[in-house]
């Protein structure tokens, strides 16, 4: 049996140098509970070290002004993950929980972004007029000096790729905060950066933490410019608060609660594999997660009757078995608590499907219920379990679907032409999907309404979240 001396152990990377700490933590498969490796478990004292790396090399290199050698180190990162692609699947696969299909759709999509943002990094995107006769106004934007990235655990290559490759691609340098629950892949992530040439040192630097006393220290820190944090609401508010002494700039992908709203002229053999996959995919550990199915009268007892079947019959297992079509949740006490919530539910509402656990691995739940007031429609389960709820009309529709602080995303089906602007425009919502759901694209923004976030993440947006606006006037001589 493999010890913790026989398996990978993962490091810090900072200022260009591979550091270890004082304690390490150990990398499990959520679904089996095997060891898999060690990991550096960092703090404070790390956060710190690679917040000064990350000040100096700002302040005193040319990274902010060499748009060329920006460019080339995203492709470089682009190419090195795509080399290493096939074992950060399978890693993903093993240590994150999900299965292999979306492990791979998840380090797949990361390459192009680097691709894309390498592209952003050689444009500009600034402002020039004579504003009255001999006075000239330009507007530049430039970086707005050291990033800080806190990663989730639930996409980790992804959703770290979203918030540097922007903050890189401007001339931000970047301190990265890494998930305990990912250490190895986020090992494999470090070398990646380390084996970038065109990086220096102190332009980029990684560090894994399992407690909270890290990601407090980016937060305060004068020397951070900016922070880009994906993860809950509740988590977004203490930071937001813990940001204003020094006033920083707050770019946040918070909490979801996705309303799906199923009007009576849907394609219902197009919906129910859809809506299916938006309740399983990633176990319902996702910001998006179609966690609230809202259906037309007309349709109810057919979908009903359909979704169940489909809930019921989705075969549950580890990330890394091929027959599996969803993975374990991150941890035990995570499926724990997600199975004591569905368990709460059947007090004020009615359990269509009720998930069945063995240790992490927790199938798909399905809640009936009308009181949009009630706990499970109003708080973000973030794991398999999605409500069914019954409209009667567009009014109605729209109504439930706001009715909660969250305002991520949302999705409407329908083969009316008109429907789909008409509900869109009135949902608050920061992407409306028709017909489809989840997806995203690296050219246009995506972010929350409400509670659900600060700020927008992709597309040109995207990188004016890592930037500064400088106004610079020149009085020319009259001839």
């Amino acid at each position: 049996m493999p010890t913790s001396e026989t398996l990978p152990h993962a490091r810090h990377y900072i200022d260009g140098q591979w550091q270890d700490s004082g304690s390490r933590g150990e990398s499990r498969n959520p679904a089996t509970n095997g060891l898999l490796g060690t990991f550096a478990d960092g703090g404070a004292r790390e956060a710190r070290a690679a917040v000064a790396a990350a000040r100096r090399a700002f302040d005193s290199t040319a990274w902010s002004r060499d748009r060329h050698r920006r460019a080339a180190a995203l492709h470089e990162l682009a190419d090195r993950l795509e080399q290493r692609k096939d074992e950060l699947i399978t890693l993903l696969a093993r240590e994150n929980g999900k299965i292999l299909a979306e492990a791979a759709l998840e380090v797949e999509g990361t390459v192009p972004k680097l691709r894309y943002h390498a592209a952003l990094s050689l444009t500009d995107h600034g402002r020039a007029g004579e504003v009255r006769p001999g006075v000239y106004s330009m507007t530049l934007r430039e970086a707005a000096g050291v990033a800080a990235v806190i990663v989730p655990w639930n996409s980790p290559v992804i959703l770290s790729a979203r918030s540097f490759a922007p903050a890189l691609a401007v001339g931000c340098t970047v301190v990265m905060k890494m998930p305990a629950q990912t250490g190895l892949v986020n090992g494999v992530l470090s070398e990646i950066v380390a084996d970038t040439p065109s990086l220096d040192p102190g332009v980029f630097n990684v560090f894994t933490e399992s407690g909270n006393a890290g990601a407090p220290e980016l937060v305060s820190s004068p020397d951070v410019d900016v922070i880009s944090y994906t993860g809950s609401t509740a988590v977004g508010r203490v930071i937001m608060e813990q940001a204003a002494p020094t006033l920083k700039t707050l770019s946040m992908e918070l909490g979801g609660k996705t309303p799906m709203l199923v009007f009576d002229d849907a394609d219902l053999d197009a919906v129910v594999p859809v809506l299916t996959k938006a309740v399983t995919m990633f176990a319902g550990q996702f910001c998006m997660t179609g966690s609230r199915i809202l259906v037309q009268r007309g349709v109810a007892d057919e979908l009903r009757r359909r979704l169940v079947a489909a809930l019921e019959t989705v075969r549950v297992g580890p990330g890394d078995d091929p027959a599996s079509e969803m993975g374990a949740m991150i941890d035990e006490g995570n499926a724990q608590r997600v199975e004591q919530t569905v368990a709460a539910a059947a007090d004020y509402a009615t359990v269509l499907v009720r998930g069945r656990r063995d240790r992490a691995l927790l199938g798909p739940s399905l809640i009936e219920v009308a009181d949009v007031s009630s706990p499970i429609v109003q708080r973000e389960v973030f794991g398999p379990v999605a409500t069914f709820e019954v409209f009667d009309s567009e009014a109605d529709a729209v109504a439930r679907a706001n009715a909660t602080e969250f305002g991520l995303a949302a999705s409407v089906w329908t083969r009316d032409v008109d429907r789909p602007l008409r509900v869109g425009r009135e949902l608050r919502a920061g992407t409306v999907w028709t017909n489809t759901w989840a997806m995203v694209h690296d050219q246009f923004e995506e972010g929350g309404f409400k509670q659900s976030g600060v700020g927008r993440l992709n597309g040109i947006r995207g990188i004016e979240e890592f930037q500064e606006t400088k106004h610079l006037v020149r009085v020319a001589p009259q001839l």
